[in-house]
């Protein structure tokens, strides 16, 4: 998602910090290349994912355990069996629009409860009081826009039974966080967070809304340039991976909350064109 330093400690041209999925949540690091995994490389730029700084990382739990865990643009984890196990769509859409990969959560026709806790233990995992902030606006803001997916937020402990959970990672430096995509039709599992005391309430609930997304299926929005990080990597067409939304514009969205990269005055809040993808997709 971003990282002031760890995620993000890096500004783009004046305000634009990495985002979310910028420098996420490993505890160690090891620093890799696409060329020391040139399957799990090639899977994944089929995939339309941007492989330059593939890297191999132990993700923290909160228990304290770690999972080995690939690493793509900043803050999206796979394991290499959610890698191996994608599937390819084709579409011929192409240009910066809203995407979603090829892996939802499953609703069954109906509205799904997906019950996700703000981990609060007396621990190096609790949500401070600002992250805990930034989860609750989150979770107002999908849930106000009356999806067939719907979000019941606790605060606690026994996370094991729960369907999101998201903690804080005190071992990170800077400010940012981490997440994965749906698998088997339930939502991505574990978010990580760190470092959200140095921001605003609304940055918080951009960053964890932002990661909320991956978790239930949204891409970057500029995946196909990074623009908002002040790059300018083109991919190619999209519809690999990289699904097109209906419905949402052809240009660059500069407000959109799942820009690979934001600004430190984000207001945290869904623009026109998000409202627009969630709602076809749930």
């Amino acid at each position: 998602m971003k990282k002031i330093k760890f995620f993000a400690t890096v500004i783009v041209a004046t305000v634009l910090v990495f985002v979310s999925c910028q420098n996420e949540d490993s505890l160690e690091t090891e620093d890799t290349s696409s060329s020391l995994y040139p399957e799990i490389s090639a899977k994944l730029q089929e995939m339309y994912f941007n492989t330059d700084n593939l890297e191999l990382v132990d993700f923290l739990l909160p228990d304290g355990t770690t999972q080995e865990m690939f690493k793509v643009e900043g803050d999206i984890l796979f394991t290499r069996k959610q890698i191996e196990e994608m599937q390819i769509n084709d579409s011929n859409e192409e240009g910066p629009k809203q995407y979603s990969t090829s892996n939802l959560v499953s609703t069954s026709g109906g509205v799904r409860t997906l019950d996700i806790i703000g981990y609060n233990g007396n621990d190096n995992f609790g949500l401070t009081l600002r992250e805990r902030t930034g989860l609750e606006w989150a979770v107002n803001n999908y849930n106000r826009q009356n999806l067939d997916i719907r979000f019941n937020l606790t605060f606690g402990t026994n996370y094991q039974p729960k369907d999101i959970v998201v903690y804080h990672n005190s071992n990170e430096s800077g400010s940012g966080g981490s997440a994965g995509f749906p698998s088997g039709g339930n939502p991505n599992k574990f978010i990580q967070v760190y470092g959200l005391d140095n921001l605003s309430n609304n940055v918080a609930e951009h960053i964890i809304g932002h990661e909320i997304g991956h978790s239930i299926g949204l891409r970057h929005t500029d995946w196909f340039s990074r623009q908002s990080c002040g790059q300018n990597t083109n991919e190619g067409s999209a519809g690999v991976g990289a699904i097109h939304i209906p419905g949402t514009p052809t240009g660059y969205d500069p407000t959109s909350q799942m820009l690979a990269c934001f600004s430190n005055s984000t207001d945290g809040e869904f623009n026109s064109n998000d409202i627009i993808a969630l709602k076809y997709l749930y």
